[in-house]
């Protein structure tokens, strides 16, 4: 078997429960290296040591390759990086995970406004917001019908796997990660009518923000932060592959929502 990692430096070398258990996966004949080396062929598996930050990161590295990922959590939430270290190397070794696969979505430029380091792909959610103080308008379309003008700081469209990040943050719904469905949620609009849509996966959906006090606008891809112009068209659909997600033991996404987030707490309910 051969897995590959991503770490910070400064967290490889002051940890010492990553080391030990590189040793012990090491010890049972399985190949470990750092994928900032180059993706090596063969690799079976990436874990992503951290938050959830860095299994975005972990995702735009091999999310293509349909590799899939292992999210240990060293962070603070560790929603996506949910997995414990102390259970990881006893669950590979004993074969107790399966694969769950996740939507992804891709983020379509016309070629001349496209930046240079341009990744088109997002696990969690894209986002359209304004780079200065007034509110911006967003038409929209999907599949072609057009939308009432978004008036707002930003308008951002969500996987079901992110229905938990940003998402949830300006009130979107929350999703089984399953699901295979788009929402689209505006970002403080300067309108009592404007709600979340959740939306089929195979929604075409078309986007051009305009902004009067600026020539550009922030367009982020869920950690990867890009400046396009003012009235580009940016049109999102589903991405042509899913993500590999590596689930160890009995985890599941409702345990999840009541650990992480607290759903459902009550104090009448203890």
């Amino acid at each position: 078997m051969k897995i590959a990692y991503l770490i910070k430096k400064k967290i490889l070398f002051s940890n010492a429960c990553v080391l030990a258990l590189f040793n012990d996966l090491k010890s049972e004949g399985i190949e470990i290296y750092d994928i900032n080396e180059g993706l090596k062929a063969g690799t079976d598996m990436l874990l992503s040591f951290g938050g959830d930050g860095t299994f975005l990161s972990a995702a735009s590295l091999v999310c293509q390759q349909r590799i899939p990922i292992l999210g240990v959590n060293l962070g603070r939430l560790g929603f996506l990086s949910e997995c414990d270290i102390s259970q990881v190397g006893k669950y590979l070794k004993e074969g107790s995970y399966h694969i769950a696969e996740r939507s992804m979505l891709e983020v379509h430029l016309p070629s001349e406004h496209r930046p240079e380091d341009f990744f088109p792909y997002a696990l969690n959610e894209m986002a359209i917001r304004r780079q200065g103080t007034g509110t911006i308008g967003i038409d929209v379309s999907i599949d072609s019908e057009n939308l009432p003008t978004y008036w707002a700081d930003g308008l951002l469209v969500s996987t079901s796997c992110g229905s938990t990040a940003y998402s949830l943050s300006v009130g979107g719904p929350i999703c089984s990660p399953e699901l295979d469905a788009f929402i689209l949620a505006p970002i403080a609009p300067h309108n009592l009518n404007l709600r979340p849509l959740l939306l089929p996966q195979n929604s075409i959906l078309e986007l051009k923000a305009e902004d009067r006090k600026c020539a550009g606008v922030a367009l982020s891809l869920d950690n990867r932060d890009y400046t396009i112009s003012s009235g580009v068209n940016v049109r999102v659909t589903a991405a042509p592959f899913k993500l590999r997600k590596v689930v160890l033991g009995k985890s599941n996404f409702i345990n999840a929502l009541r650990t992480k987030l607290l759903w459902g707490e009550d104090v009448r309910n203890v």
